[in-house]
């Protein structure tokens, strides 16, 4: 196993990242992206693809026909749509690392399709956020390429570990991780939002800090409301395939739906200019605020 040309589908923060991280690795790095194409963003694009080092690809055909291996960075929503299209044009033999938070049903749908095109398919659960770890961020990979896959991925001195050589245990490991996380992340900006309200915040995050005094409720706050107000429609649709991976587990996903409703909710805020104007290292009070100003407009 040794690919010299690396393909990402979707050229967002997670591919630009990889990208930027992989090229010195291969040969030649490409990417393909809806956005590529699209008038309100193709100029923009395509400039900080070549400005990267990375080859644009114009279509999905395009990308697969220049890849020895394809990795899958886009929504939750989308993974097996990609999956699908890539099974059209993939060549035999082919790799294909699919990054997504896709429920295991998702991950084992999207692996039949690509293996019925001849190519090897393995599955990723990306353990934490991308950013602060870059290519370094700790992976987990499924499928019978898996072991293989993670030798050559720790040799470019990634954090990847096989932990099964069937599709779906390492979606399931990450998407149960995820109701804690996400809905953590949830509970905060539900709970800090109303005591604000109630003015009683100086009395519920001091009882926090005896509890779990290992967690600094006032920066962790701060942090997950930051991230939810940039990420949240994103992982509203991760929290719809844990929702799913619940479903499939044969329980009703009622904390994982209410999750991602709550996810969304914030990422609908956003996107009308509720927290506009709020700069990097805000506290969580900023974000409170502007949540209690939009619910009195």
């Amino acid at each position: 196993m040794d690919p010299n040309r690396i393909g990402l589908v979707g050229y967002g923060e997670v591919g630009k990242i990889f990208t930027s991280g992989l090229k010195a690795r291969v040969q030649r790095m490409g990417a393909w992206d809806l956005k590529f194409t699209q008038a309100a963003s193709r100029e923009t694009e395509l400039a900080h693809a070549k400005g990267a080092g990375v080859t644009p690809h114009g279509s999905m055909r395009e990308l697969c026909e220049a890849s020895d291996l394809i990795i899958s960075a886009v929504t939750a929503s989308n993974t097996l749509a990609v999956a699908e299209e890539a099974a059209r044009f993939i060549l035999p033999g082919t790799l294909f690392l699919d990054l997504n938070s896709a429920s295991p049903g998702t991950k084992q749908q999207a692996a039949a399709a690509i293996s019925a095109a001849g190519a090897s398919y393995v599955e990723a659960g990306v353990m934490t956020s991308v950013p602060p770890y870059g290519i370094k961020v700790p992976m987990l990979l499924g499928g019978p390429y898996a072991m293989e896959l993670a030798t050559l991925l720790q040799s470019w001195d990634m954090d990847a570990k096989a932990v099964s050589d069937s599709f779906g245990v390492a979606s399931a490991i990450k998407m149960c991780r995820s109701v804690m996380i996400k809905g953590l992340e949830a509970l905060v900006i539900e709970s800090y939002t109303t005591a604000r309200a109630y003015g009683v915040e100086d009395h519920v995050l001091p009882t926090l800090q005896e509890t779990f005094p290992s967690i600094d409720w006032q920066k962790q706050g701060a942090y997950f409301f930051s991230r939810v107000v940039q990420h949240g429609k994103r992982r509203a649709e991760e929290m719809r395939e844990a929702a799913n991976t619940v479903r499939e587990a044969g329980f009703e996903p009622l904390m994982s739906r209410a999750i991602a409703d709550k996810q969304q909710w914030v990422a609908d805020c956003a996107r009308e200019g509720v927290f506009a104007g709020i700069e990097k290292g805000a506290t969580w009070q900023n974000y409170a605020d502007r949540l209690l100003a939009a619910r009195k407009r």
